[in-house]
């Protein structure tokens, strides 16, 4: 595993990665890049990648999301597996990261029941903010 940070500890996304593929073996992460305000989150960006082993580290996430080029503030990884185990094909991937991104657009709280991080690694939770 890559170790992110200077003090050689690992991020909460490194924790979190090692523990979801410990428990559930190869998967496929459907990934959604917001941006964050002060009182709203703005889904800018999404895609779907098959995890087939705990070595990624947050270095090399920020660097896959570069290619992305757009200013996000967080991510939200959402692990699922193929009925028979394993990765998403992708026909299936492209459909379930459509379901995700519309469940997204209707409610951002969904974003909780993902993975949230934001560009440190850190893990991130949205509060609703009462309408004023």
């Amino acid at each position: 595993m890559s170790i992110s940070d200077a003090g050689g500890r690992a991020t909460d996304f490194e924790t979190w990665i090692i523990a979801e593929f410990a428990a559930r073996g190869s998967f496929t992460a459907l990934v959604i890049l917001v941006e964050i305000g002060e009182t709203k989150v703005t889904p800018l960006s999404s895609t779907y990648l098959s995890v087939i082993g705990h070595e990624v580290g947050w270095l090399e996430i920020l660097a896959l999301f570069s290619g992305a080029r757009v200013a996000w503030d967080g991510a939200a990884f959402f692990a699922v597996t193929a009925p028979e185990g394993g990765p998403l094909g992708n026909a299936a991937g492209r459909a379930r990261l459509r379901e995700l991104e519309q469940q997204v657009k209707a409610d951002r709280l969904t974003l909780n029941r993902g993975h949230f991080f934001d560009k440190q690694g850190r893990r991130l939770m949205i509060e609703e903010v009462p309408v004023q």
